[in-house]
């Protein structure tokens, strides 16, 4: 069996191979979702007491009172302290870039004064509680945390409250710690689609948030998407993508190590290469077959190469952008000579690493830019995690009374035109009351 797929942009069938590496589905089965919405059920119906009976069948913990549930600020504290000099560094470091980086994303309330003396604007507020779901257990995703609570306080969020299993009782200390670096005001020890339950309808114990993000298992994401509408979500992550496009010049191990930084994520994550030499596509799947002799998750990522992995050949570099702006990828790196000649032509794409030396992985742990990327193609259409997605937006209006008599005759004939004489006499009795006035 062939380690990975290759496609050439110049075959008969490119286009239905192409579309079929791609096919994704992000919903979850019947019976997943059934499931889910029996635990949502329940824990609206039950509160607390849902909570704990869940949190004891699904990670074998013996809770007898959601309080035990909480976990109290001073061990977040202390496990930060615990950590190597090495390991603390690098978080406050990460955090800083991240933080730096977001913190220009932020947006200001703005209003203007029309010659008239009405006065239009918009007002920017942060939401007033968000939950974050972080994956738990032996699982340690420190990142995460960061790259999910630190735009949430840089935007102005009251309450951050966190949401991580511990099944067999176990917390990761490394979660925890980046928690208290990134500000977290409460964590909690739930996990599943029963954590994202509560968080989005509340219980005895568990506030009720505004908005759920983070990441999870598929049970959490159908959640996610159950409890859309009552909280907004942050989106429906399906698995890690790359799209390296490459000119044959960048040493072939730093390729091969690129595809599977997000290959030995999961079996359906998906690496692509595509490149503008067939020869130089052989020297990267050689260096790959070498380079997985040593990788602790061959098995993973052996499996992701070859049901969902890539290499295409294209004729140019002009070709290369056509296949991504199809591909619309999370990661995207552009390993050629001249990276911002590309940059302009690309349409669709998470998150653009820009030359040889620029490893997506950086971007994954502490460049600055979020690591909640669009995926499945949602490129076309939504953008990274950031600061404009814990503020609302509200709209201002302030008519003058000249305002008022020239803004409703406009109302008025477009109301009539519509049939609702309500909204027309609500604009004209103003209309009236200026001129009497005049």
């Amino acid at each position: 069996m062939t380690f990975t797929n290759r496609l050439s942009i110049s075959d008969s069938d490119f286009d239905e191979k192409l579309q079929a590496l791609l096919s994704w589905e992000s919903v979850s089965d019947h019976s997943v979702a059934e499931t889910v919405n029996q635990i949502i059920a329940r824990v609206r119906e039950e509160g607390d007491a849902a909570l704990v009976e869940l949190t004891n069948r699904f990670d074998r913990r013996e809770v007898t009172d959601a309080a035990q549930l909480d976990l109290p600020a001073e061990q977040l504290s202390a496990a930060f302290e615990n950590l190597s000099h090495e390991t603390a560094d690098a978080l406050q470091t990460a955090a800083q870039r991240i933080t730096q980086f977001h913190q220009r994303q932020a947006s200001d309330s703005w209003r203007y004064t029309e010659a008239d003396g009405t006065v239009l604007g918009q007002q920017v507020t942060p939401l007033d509680r968000v939950g974050l779901y972080v994956p738990g257990g032996k699982a340690a995703y420190p990142s995460s945390v960061l790259m999910n609570a630190i735009p949430a306080k840089v935007a102005g969020v009251a309450e951050l409250v966190m949401a991580v299993p511990a099944p067999d009782g176990e917390v990761n200390d490394l979660v925890l710690a980046a928690a208290h670096v990134a500000g977290v005001d409460r964590v909690l020890t739930i996990g599943g689609a029963q954590a994202v339950a509560a968080l989005a309808y509340g219980t005895q114990t568990v506030p009720a948030v505004d908005k759920i993000v983070g990441p999870g298992n598929i049970y959490v994401a159908t959640a996610k998407r159950a409890v859309f509408g009552k909280v907004g979500i942050d989106m429906i992550a399906g698995p890690s993508e790359i799209c390296v496009v490459c000119d044959g010049k960048t040493h072939p191990e730093w390729i091969a190590a690129d595809l599977f930084s997000q290959a030995e994520h999961d079996e359906q994550a998906q690496a692509i290469l595509i490149a503008t030499d067939a020869g130089y596509i052989d020297d990267v799947v050689a260096a790959m077959e070498s380079l997985l002799t040593s990788m602790p998750r061959a098995d993973i990522i052996t499996q992701s190469m070859r049901t969902r992995g890539c290499c295409i050949l294209v004729e140019n570099l002009a070709q290369a952008i056509e296949v991504v702006n199809r591909v619309a990828p999370e990661h995207l790196e552009l390993s050629v000579e001249d990276p911002e000649a590309l940059l302009k032509e690309i349409r669709h794409a998470g998150a653009i690493f820009m030359g040889r030396h620029t490893a997506e992985v950086l971007g994954d742990y502490c460049a600055g830019p979020n690591h909640v990327l669009p995926t499945s193609g949602t490129a076309r259409f939504s953008s990274p995690l950031g600061v404009y997605d814990f503020q609302k937006r509200s709209s201002i209006v302030a008519c003058s009374a000249a305002g008022a008599s020239t803004l409703g005759k406009t109302a008025s004939v477009l109301a009539r035109g519509e049939g609702l004489v309500a909204h027309a006499v609500s604009a004209e009795v103003r209309i009236a009351q200026n001129s009497a006035q005049e």
